[in-house]
Parts: structure tokens; C-alpha cells; sequence
């Protein structure tokens, strides 16, 4: 039987965390200690639907048996080698993944900053290379608004003045333009040192900023017209979580450089992977860049069996189905709280019309009193974004838990 804590318990272990870890979050007042598909208990017994679902990592559910069974089996033979040697599951891995989204090549990583970092690398790689830009002028589009990591590259071309205040000075290269803006993409990609255009088919930490239908289509053929590299940051919208395997398939858009994490191992450790053909991913040579934990053994196996649980239980088609009731439920309540809902698939947010300073953390705080767990992005947002193993029965019952949250808004 599980141990169970007061809230004096509660507070203890928020105290200890507060005095011992960096305060580089904000997080709710819940110390969560067990997971199961949809749902988290805290150490107080209490049982929550999760509606982050670790920012989309966990789109496979909270310790998916078939996955923590491969993690096990694994762990117990072979883990870590580094890539000074081959290894039976990274060969296995690299077939897989490859096949399965249809590249030639993957480059594996650990975190979704380091896959980017990887992706900027390659694609100014590439320019240098293959479209001979001329030394040290090659430059990436980027858009406003985006939220791509936080390594000091990354963030000198944020719109996010937290996370670049007092971290200068910053890497150069980066152009940044309108996000949904086809006439600034145009006018960007005159300049013949540009090699590629960074993108998130939906802004997620943005607050889901959906992009107009045909955005990311007429973006690809603009950038293969002027010859730059179309790169899709698919992290936190792929992986099935939109309704499509990849948010971009809703558009029939083929990356030319793939960045894919979280979810890629069903929510048990860092798995990212960039994916390119031959023509870009074979212009890195040996000891130009790496990862000691990148493609190890155990990361692999994980990677396999994760994406294996996302078409075996039609995951995507959950999401779709799912993605628009939710939507169509929120709708119905006719919130005079609600400015805005909008989303795709299960990643969907809503724009709270108070603009009370901590109207979405004030809300954030009834939804985890009522058993539901969501946090606001950038002030007056909030995103919903469930395992996609949930059911409709529990979407119902969540919608449910939102109407009684709202009248805390009152």
C-alpha cells in the first residue's frame, strides 16, 4: 500500500525544493509521485487528469506498460556505450525511424534544445556546403513569437525578453520575421545568405497559435523555390498529437530537415532525433558533432516502442476525433470568460477575456482543486493538452471540471 502525506507533507517537499533547486520555475502548488495514462496522484492521495502531459512528452500515456516493459528489459542488458562504438539498437533504431517517417538519414540526440542546435548546425552546414553561402553569412528565418529551447544560440533569436534579459551577448545569423506572414517569408528569402527557415507548424509555448490554412504548404514552396532549407520544429506538435502522425502532414508538407522530442520516448527520458535526406545529413562528418547520450542503447529501444505505440493504438486518430469535441464542448458553455478557444488535434489553449493580471493562474489553481492539472502560458493563456489515450467519457468529464473552474472567475 502506498504511503499516504498530509498537506503539511505537501508543503515539506515544495519547501525542500524551493531551498535545495534552482528557482527557475513556477510551478503549481502539487507534488505529484505517480502516473497512470491520463491520470497523476499527488502525495496526498489526490487524483488529477494531467492536461500538460509533460508539454506533449507523454502522448502515450503516463507509464505505458508496453514501454516501461522495453525500458526494464532493456535496462538490465546494455545502456549507455557512447558512439565510439556501434550498438545493436541504435543500427535497429536508425532503420526504424527513418522508415517510418521516410529519410534517408537520423541524427540522434537527447533533449529537443540540442535537436535544434543540431538542425541550425546542419542546415548552416548545408549552405556553406551544398548552396556555397558565402563564409560566415549564412543566415536562418526565424519568427516571432517562437519557442524553440533555451541554449544561448536559441534564445538570440527569441521574442521572449525573460528568457534573454541579462544572458547577452547573443549569436548572430538569425532573421527574424512575422509568424503567419507568407509576404515576410517572401521578402526574407531575397537574400541569397539565407539557408533556411525555422518553423513551428503551430506555436505551442505561444499560447497554440494556429497558422491560416495553407501557411506551412506555401512556406515549403517558397523556401524550395530559393533554395533554403524548410525546418520543422515538431517537438512538442508531432508525434501524433495534432491529429497527424506530424503537424505538418495536415498540409501534405515534407520537411527538409525534421526535429522530433518528447513524446519520442513515450515520456520516460530525453529521446530527440533530427532526420534529413543524404544531400543535407551527409555533409556532417565524423567529429564535427555528437552527443555522448545521444542514440544510446536504452534511448533507442525506447524510441522504437514509442512510436510502435502511437500507430498500433491510432493515437493520431484519437487525437483528431477527440481534439474537435473538445473544442466543440468548451464552445457550448458559452463562457463570458472565454475570448478565445483554438487549437488542433489535443493541443488546444484558450484566452481567458479577464485580464486581471492572474486571471489564468487564479483559474489554473480551481481546475487543480477540481482534480485538473493545466498551467498558463504567457498571462491570459492556458493549454489543454491530455495524453492522447484519453477517452471521450473522461474529455466530458474534464469539460465538466473546466465549467465548474470558470465560476472561480466571477
Amino acid at each position: 500500500m502506498s504511503v499516504q502525506f498530509t498537506a503539511s507533507q505537501t508543503n515539506y517537499f515544495i519547501d525542500l525544493e524551493n531551498q535545495y533547486s534552482a528557482h527557475n520555475y513556477h510551478p503549481l502548488p502539487v507534488v505529484l509521485k505517480e502516473g497512470k495514462g491520463v491520470f497523476v496522484w499527488d502525495v496526498e492521495g489526490k487524483k488529477y487528469y494531467d492536461f500538460l502531459s509533460a508539454y506533449s512528452a507523454v502522448n502515450q500515456g503516463h507509464c505505458h506498460p508496453k514501454i516501461i516493459e522495453a525500458l526494464i528489459e532493456q535496462a538490465k542488458k546494455l545502456t549507455l556505450t557512447s558512439r565510439a562504438f556501434y550498438s545493436e539498437q541504435l543500427s535497429l533504431f536508425s532503420k526504424f525511424i527513418t522508415q517510418y517517417f521516410g529519410y534517408d538519414k537520423v541524427l540522434p540526440m537527447n533533449t529537443g534544445a540540442e535537436a535544434v542546435e543540431t538542425a541550425l548546425k546542419l542546415c548552416r552546414h548545408w549552405g556553406y556546403r551544398v548552396k556555397k553561402v558565402e563564409k560566415d553569412k549564412a543566415k536562418i528565418i526565424v519568427c516571432t513569437g517562437n519557442f524553440h529551447g533555451r541554449t544561448i544560440a536559441i534564445i538570440s533569436f527569441s521574442s521572449d525578453t525573460g528568457a534573454k534579459n541579462d544572458f547577452g551577448p547573443f549569436n548572430t545569423g538569425f532573421t527574424e520575421i512575422p509568424y503567419n506572414d507568407l509576404p515576410a517569408l517572401a521578402d526574407a528569402l531575397k537574400d541569397e545568405n539565407v539557408a533556411g527557415f525555422l518553423v513551428e507548424p503551430i506555436q505551442g509555448e505561444a499560447g497554440v497559435n494556429v497558422p491560416d490554412d495553407g501557411y506551412l504548404s506555401k512556406a515549403k514552396q517558397y523556401c524550395t523555390d530559393a533554395n533554403v532549407l524548410f525546418i520543422a520544429d515538431e517537438i512538442q506538435t508531432g508525434l501524433s498529437r495534432t491529429g497527424k502522425l506530424l503537424c505538418c502532414d495536415h498540409e501534405n508538407v515534407r520537411p527538409d530537415i525534421l526535429i522530433l522530442g518528447k513524446a519520442l520516448s513515450g515520456g520516460t527520458m530525453p529521446v530527440s532525433a533530427v532526420l534529413a535526406d543524404d544531400k543535407i545529413m551527409l555533409t556532417i562528418k565524423p567529429g564535427e558533432h555528437g552527443s555522448t547520450y545521444g542514440g544510446n542503447p536504452l534511448a533507442a529501444r525506447l524510441a522504437i516502442v514509442s512510436l510502435e505505440v502511437l500507430k498500433e493504438e491510432r493515437l493520431a486518430q484519437n487525437a483528431e476525433i477527440l481534439g474537435s469535441l473538445f473544442r466543440e464542448k468548451l464552445k457550448k458553455l458559452n463562457s463570458r470568460h472565454l475570448e478565445m478557444i483554438r487549437g488542433k488535434g489535443l493541443l488546444n489553449a484558450i484566452v481567458i477575456k479577464n485580464k486581471s493580471e492572474d486571471a489564468a493562474w487564479k483559474l489554473c489553481l480551481e481546475l487543480k482543486k477540481n482534480g485538473l492539472l493545466a498551467k498558463p502560458t504567457h498571462g491570459d493563456k492556458i493549454r489543454f493538452a491530455p495524453p492522447l489515450v484519453i477517452s471521450k467519457e473522461q474529455i466530458l468529464d474534464s469539460i465538466g471540471i473546466i465549467e465548474k473552474s470558470l465560476i472561480v472567475l466571477d
